[in-house]
């Protein structure tokens, strides 16, 4: 990390030097690694090491970014004097610039975030035994006939500083197994998966279990056959739920508001889901993937409620779509090393049911149980959805066959305002959305 912050360090005197008003510069550093298994043979083994810098220079009005995988000091100097000679050349950007120094995060509790554990990166062999279990786990279940599993780890470092005071780092790693398992043939031939993800690998579970429940997905959905068209209930199985809310989600970046371009625009204020449904954002949760101590722009992080009983509270803004739309930042700026900072949730959680899926299934009777989506046509201004779906026929509130090849159709804007959710969201995602039941929606099948 010692390295990391020199960089910036370096970039921010560079820009300086080469006329630059203010500046902000990131640096990353990062180890991949991964073992893809198919058909009982290693397909695949990669690992890669890489650093990246980048700085965002401001003169004015006016920026530019740009980045680079070099970082020995002629390359710094080279990288600021083209990034101050195409800010001079960049259209002008009343709202751009930096956090005032009284704006910045300062202090943050690293330790308590977990972010990544003390221990040393697996090698290739421990990744192949995973992803060989997985495998073994799914081809042991009769009528499995090929799997494809994958195990993957991740360390990542990131340090960020700015001319107005700035400076902070952190890193975060990750474990993964997933697999993904075949029934049938040709025409016939259905697929399902199971992955795995976390940041220590002591809360990882069992690679064989993955494999395992791949296989049990894969062969539900063998002899699917396209479901009746209408107008029925729809169940988003809690593996698809979370897209339904990321619509939502889309639907309030602040970068969609200031353009004009989303189906809430008239919405603060007013109800978007159901009374007594909330959804909130936490990036301070302990040991999940997209926690963070501060932003893109060094705003510190915080707890925010989105959605209160219902009612939209606020639009999801970094400095820049704040003061376009006269608000304050809501601390929530993403940015990579050659973009400036654009808005991004992170860490959405959306209150759950008192009912399981099976007490939702039973009181829809007759309907679709979506548990895999392809496609989509999102109108972004009037909210129209229409997605291809597969999963389950229900009937009397039984899951009676497998089915595929169908549209479901409808408007965001209504169908968030009928969700009724489980309680079956997963603990340790980022976005915790539980099944969702939406009471009617426009089924095209057969």
């Amino acid at each position: 990390m010692t390295r990391l912050a020199s960089l910036t360090e370096a970039l921010l005197d560079a820009a300086k030097k080469a006329g630059a008003e203010a500046a902000d510069a990131m640096a990353l550093s990062g180890i991949s690694q991964s073992i893809d298994i198919r058909a009982g043979a290693l397909e695949q083994a990669e690992r890669s090491e890489a650093t990246e810098i980048g700085l965002r220079v401001l003169i004015g009005g006016r920026q530019a970014c740009v980045s680079a995988s070099d970082t020995s000091p002629a390359t710094l100097a080279r990288l600021a004097e083209r990034a101050v000679a195409m800010a001079r050349e960049a259209p002008s950007d009343p709202y751009a610039g930096l956090a005032s120094p009284d704006q910045i995060a300062r202090n943050w509790d690293l330790a308590a975030l977990e972010l990544a554990e003390d221990a040393p990166e697996p090698n290739a062999a421990a990744l192949e035994e995973k992803a060989r279990a997985a495998e073994a786990a799914a081809m042991a279940v009769s009528g499995i006939t090929q799997v494809e599993a994958s195990a993957g780890y991740g360390r990542r470092q990131v340090h960020m500083a700015a001319s107005n005071g700035f400076a902070g780092g952190y890193e975060r790693n990750s474990h993964s197994v997933s697999a993904v398992a075949f029934t049938g043939s040709g025409t016939g031939m259905e697929r399902d998966y199971a992955g795995e993800g976390r940041i220590f690998a002591t809360d990882m579970p069992d690679a064989s279990g993955i494999g395992s429940l791949a296989a049990e997905r894969a062969l539900a959905r063998a002899g699917a056959v396209q479901p009746k068209t209408g107008t029925y209930p729809v169940l988003f199985d809690e593996r698809v739920a979370s897209s339904l809310i990321g619509h939502l989600t889309s639907a309030i970046n602040g970068a969609a508001v200031a353009r004009g371009q989303s189906w809430l625009l008239d919405a603060l204020g007013k109800q978007v889901l159901p009374e007594g449904l909330s959804l909130i954002e936490d990036p301070l949760r302990t040991r999940i993937s997209g926690s963070r101590p501060f932003d893109g722009e060094g705003l510190p992080s915080a707890r925010r409620m989105v959605v209160e009983n219902g009612i939209l509270l606020g639009w999801t803004l970094d400095l820049a779509t704040g003061r376009k739309l006269g608000m304050a930042s809501t601390g929530n700026a993403a940015r990579g090393t050659s973009a400036p900072p654009t808005p991004s949730a992170s860490n959405t959680d959306l209150t759950q049911g008192t009912a399981s899926r099976e007490d939702l299934l039973r009181d829809m009777g007759t309907g679709l149980l979506v548990t895999s989506m392809i496609g989509s046509t999102i109108n972004p201004n009037t909210g129209d959805y229409s997605r291809g779906a597969s999963g389950f026929w229900v009937e009397n509130g039984q899951i009676t066959y497998p089915v595929n090849e169908c549209t479901i159709a409808g408007n965001l804007r209504d169908m968030l305002l009928r969700l009724i959710p489980a309680n079956d969201a997963r603990a340790h995602l980022s976005t915790r959305v539980p099944s969702l039941l939406i009471d009617g929606m426009i089924l095209a099948g057969a």
